[in-house]
């Protein structure tokens, strides 16, 4: 069975960067074995129900302002899957969780900066999910739950975000504040 990860993406520049994490993600996947897909919660995607990406290829997102130029000329073409994307919403149907597809939505930075690193030549399909950070704890291990099969299929599953995304404190402010557009609740994270 393929392992699942929590991945911190860290800044948007991550993607540019050389540093001993950056080292880290590019050795993990070469010690993994190539997965046939990859199912992927950005911690980027909020909705509030839960949603399931469809698109057969996806459009680089670039949601974060005052990074280096080269930044936003960085793409991952990555491709979907449309089967994977249905099987997933029938695992969901299974469990009672409401879920619909969206084929027009691209790949944040929360998924193409993890991705880019592990797997640069964006060979892989990728199935990005949304999170609902109004969920209670019960109902997100549902989702895990729901998608846990997928792992015995060869789909590596990540989870995408920070276990801190306080902007608030970053600003001087005493609230969680995000420049960078609308973020989610992993792990104690609130949009302003």
């Amino acid at each position: 069975m393929i392992p699942s990860y929590f991945i911190a993406h860290g800044a948007p520049s991550l993607a540019l960067e050389q540093n001993e994490y950056t080292a880290f993600l590019k050795q993990l996947a070469s010690e993994l074995p190539k997965p046939r897909a990859i199912v992927l919660f950005s911690a980027h995607w909020e909705s509030r129900e839960q949603q399931i990406a469809g698109a057969e290829s996806y459009d680089t997102i670039y949601d974060f302002s005052g990074f280096q130029k080269e930044l936003y000329e960085v793409q991952y073409p990555a491709s979907g899957d449309s089967a994977i994307a249905s099987e997933i919403q029938d695992l969901f149907r299974q469990e009672n969780i409401a879920a619909g597809i969206n084929t027009v939505r691209g790949l944040d930075h929360g998924a193409w900066v993890v991705l880019r690193l592990l797997y640069p030549a964006a060979d892989i399909p990728v199935i990005a999910l949304s999170v609902n950070r109004h969920l209670s704890n019960a109902e997100q291990y549902r989702i895990g739950k729901a998608l846990s099969s997928l792992r015995e299929k060869h789909i590596l599953m990540i989870g995408s975000g920070g276990t801190v995304h306080n902007f608030g404190a970053w600003s001087g402010e005493d609230r969680p504040v995000s420049t960078i557009g609308p973020c989610n609740l992993i792990a104690g994270w609130r949009t302003s």
